[in-house]
């Protein structure tokens, strides 16, 4: 029974592998970026804000990790030929993509559905769900050429059981777990690709402080202490794992035993 939580990576786990991860330049996408390229992988950066990305690249090239590569993305306001670029460049610079983790987000409002504000319900579905779609589509052709690819879809609590007030947030996130049901049953044993869903769970990130404005962020756990299940999906540890929902963490934010899921052939 696979477990990503139980996985313990080895320093070379990503060695050969090219990874993009969208929302890379704080939280928890850094966090990952950073494990990624510390394991050895290839990592495209993908985000808006230009300064965090260069800054992630900076500290990879630091470390004498492979090199990163930055594509400026913004998921709320790009157009067709923006995602076209994008995987054109993966494509020439690498010929494949072995790993996409779709973390970039936005919360919106914590508002009851009667009040919600429908231009804040169509940005939070744009980002969340219809973007991470196209961005999907187009690198799909990227992530076919791959031996041994994975697609990851950051998920939520509260989009596997909704939560009064969670509005678009939430129900972006169901939508993200349906989609990747989708595509893992389309690409189950007619490609190399497999889909599956990580909830990060609680963590020290501006969005949670954005949730929880009266939290101590102190008493909970930093990005980079999250990262092992992420590494574990993104590499072969995972390999035929497919169309499953995981956590990072239990509900108390402790390791412990995971969902259960199946092997592709």
């Amino acid at each position: 029974m696979f477990d990503p939580r139980n996985h313990t990576a080895g320093p070379a786990e990503l060695a050969g592998r090219v990874i993009a991860i969208t929302g890379a330049g704080s939280g928890l996408g850094r966090a990952v970026a950073l494990a990624c390229a510390r394991h050895q992988a290839s990592v495209i950066v993908v985000g808006r804000n230009a300064p965090a990305l260069e800054a992630v690249h900076a500290e990879i090239a630091a470390a004498g990790q492979p090199e990163a590569s930055i594509a400026l993305l913004d998921l709320e306001k790009a157009v067709a030929r923006d995602y076209e670029a994008l995987a054109h460049a993966v494509l020439e610079r690498y010929g494949r993509l072995d790993g996409l983790l779709h973390n970039a987000g936005l919360l919106g409002t914590l508002t009851p559905i009667e009040h919600y504000d429908v231009p804040t319900w169509c940005r939070v579905l744009h980002v969340n769900l219809t973007a991470a779609f196209v961005l999907t589509q187009v690198l799909l052709p990227a992530l076919k050429k791959s031996a041994d690819a994975s697609l990851v879809f950051t998920a939520s609590s509260v989009g596997r059981r909704g939560r009064a007030y969670w509005g678009a947030y939430a129900v972006s996130k169901f939508a993200v777990e349906g989609l990747a049901q989708v595509l893992a049953a389309e690409l189950e044993n007619v490609s190399h690709v497999r889909v599956n869903t990580l909830n990060p769970g609680r963590a020290r990130t501006a969005m949670r402080r954005q949730a929880y404005p009266a939290e101590d962020l102190e008493s909970l756990p930093p990005p980079d202490s999250l990262t092992g299940p992420y590494i574990a999906l993104l590499g072969p540890a995972s390999r035929g794992v497919t169309g499953q929902a995981f956590d990072a963490q239990t509900p108390g934010g402790a390791a412990g035993p995971g969902s259960s899921a199946r092997r592709s052939a």
